[in-house]
C-alpha cells in the first residue's frame, strides 16, 4: 500500500559523492516498509551504495535507535538502470500513519540528469561524503526544499485498505501552503481519511506537479504521459483524484473545451481498464492571474459544467464551489487566495479537502458504478 509518493521530473544535474536526508510525510501506517528509488529521467546508470530510514527527531537529527539500513535483493548496493525504479527489501518494523520519516541515501556516481520532485514544501538535508548511518544533525549543513531520487513509500495494510492519488498540478503540488506543516490539500484529505467509518481508504499519494497540464508535455511530462509511472504504479490504489485543467486551458495555446473533456475521458478510460475509479475536481477560478481573460473563463465554465454534469467520472468534487468568492464567483475568495488569485492558503487547501466526500473514494462497486 502506497503511504506517500510524488512524482518525479529532471531536477538540474546529479553530483557524485552527495547524501540526501529526505523528510516525508506518511499517511497510512502500517509494517513491512518499502522505498521506491528513482531514475526515471536519468540518461545512465545510478548506483546508490547506502541507504537508510528513521524517524525525524528535529531538523536533521533522527530519533536515536530509530534509523535502520534498507536492502535491495539482499544487498546493501543497487545499480538503477536509465529511466528505470527499483523498490527496497521489506524491513522489519512498524511505520506509524501521518508521521515523519527519514530516507538517507547517497550515490557514489551520480551524474547526468538527476531524477527528483522540485516542490517539495518540505525542508530536507543533503552533505558531501557518506553520513546515512549517523543519527545527528551534524553533517547535514545544507538544506534543500526538493526531494531526489526518491518517490514513493510503501507500507503493508490490511487487505481492505485503500490508498486514493491526487493526480494534479501546483495547486495539489501545495505551493503556497506552509512549509513543513504538511498544508497540502492532500495532507488536510489524509487527516480526515485517517478516522473516517465512510470508507477503508487510508492512503493518499500526491501526484501533483507544478505547471502540469492534461494533454501537453512542459518541464514535466502531461498527466496522460505520465499517468503509469506516476499513479498506476501504485500498490493499493482504489481511487484517482483528478483536479487538472487550468494550466491546460490559462496557457492561451488553443485548447478548447472539448479538446480538454477528450483529455479526461482518455485519462479515465485508462484509469478505468486498470481496475479504479476517478473522482473529478472541477477546475478553481483564477480572475486576476496575469492569463486570465473572458476567453479562458468561458471554457473553464464550460469544462466544470462538464464535470458536474456529463457523468463520465464516477463521482466529483466541487473545489470551485468550495472556493469561489461569493461576490464574484470568478474570483477566489479572498480568504483563500495567497494574493496570486490562482494559488491557495492554507485555510484555501483545507477548503478542497473538505469539499471531498469520503464515502466517493471507497469505488466498492468498482469504476462505473
Amino acid at each position: 500500500m502506497v503511504t506517500w509518493a510524488t512524482s518525479a521530473f529532471r531536477l538540474g544535474t546529479g553530483v557524485p559523492d552527495r547524501a540526501y536526508r529526505l523528510v516525508v510525510h506518511t499517511s497510512v501506517g502500517g509494517d513491512r516498509m518499502r522505498v521506491r528509488l528513482s531514475n526515471a529521467f536519468g540518461d545512465r546508470p545510478l548506483t546508490f551504495d547506502s541507504v537508510y530510514a528513521g524517524l525525524q527527531r528535529e531538523g536533521a537529527a533522527l530519533v536515536p535507535g530509530s534509523n535502520r539500513r534498507l536492502t535491495f535483493d539482499g544487498r546493501t548496493s543497487v545499480t538503477v538502470p536509465p529511466g528505470g525504479l527499483v523498490l527496497s527489501d521489506p524491513l522489519p518494523g512498524r511505520v506509524r500513519a501521518r508521521t515523519n520519516l527519514v530516507v538517507s541515501l547517497h550515490s557514489p556516481d551520480a551524474s547526468g540528469p538527476a531524477t527528483g520532485h522540485r516542490l517539495a514544501m518540505q525542508t530536507s538535508y543533503l552533505t558531501q561524503g557518506d553520513h546515512t548511518a549517523g543519527e545527528t544533525a551534524a553533517p547535514w549543513t545544507r538544506t534543500v526544499t526538493s526531494w531526489f531520487y526518491l518517490d514513493a513509500v510503501t507500507v503493508r495494510t490490511p487487505a481492505r485498505t485503500g490508498a486514493v492519488v491526487a493526480l494534479g498540478d501546483s495547486i495539489t503540488d501545495g505551493w503556497e501552503s506552509t512549509t513543513d506543516l504538511n498544508r497540502r490539500w492532500p495532507d488536510y484529505l489524509s487527516r480526515r481519511l485517517q478516522h473516517s467509518r465512510a470508507t477503508t481508504v487510508r492512503g493518499v499519494a500526491n501526484a501533483g506537479i507544478s505547471a502540469n497540464k492534461v494533454l501537453a508535455d512542459t518541464a514535466s511530462p502531461s498527466a496522460l504521459n505520465r499517468l503509469d509511472r506516476d499513479v498506476l504504479s501504485h500498490p493499493g490504489v482504489r481511487t484517482v483524484l483528478l483536479f487538472e485543467g487550468v494550466n491546460d486551458l490559462k496557457a492561451h495555446t488553443g485548447v478548447t473545451a472539448e479538446d480538454l473533456i477528450e483529455g479526461y475521458r482518455r485519462l479515465t478510460d485508462r484509469v478505468h481498464a486498470a481496475g479504479h475509479c476517478v473522482v473529478a475536481a472541477t477546475i478553481a477560478p483564477f480572475k486576476g492571474w496575469p492569463e486570465w481573460d473572458p476567453e479562458a473563463e468561458a471554457v473553464r465554465q464550460e469544462v466544470n459544467a462538464f464535470i458536474r454534469g456529463g457523468g463520465l467520472f464516477d463521482a466529483v468534487a466541487d473545489f470551485d464551489r468550495a472556493v469561489r468568492d461569493p461576490g464574484d464567483p470568478k474570483s477566489i475568495r479572498p480568504a483563500y487566495d495567497n494574493g496570486d488569485h490562482l494559488h491557495f492558503t492554507d485555510e484555501g487547501m483545507r477548503a478542497m479537502a473538505d469539499e471531498v466526500r469520503l464515502r466517493d473514494l471507497e469505488c466498492a462497486s468498482g469504476p462505473g458504478r
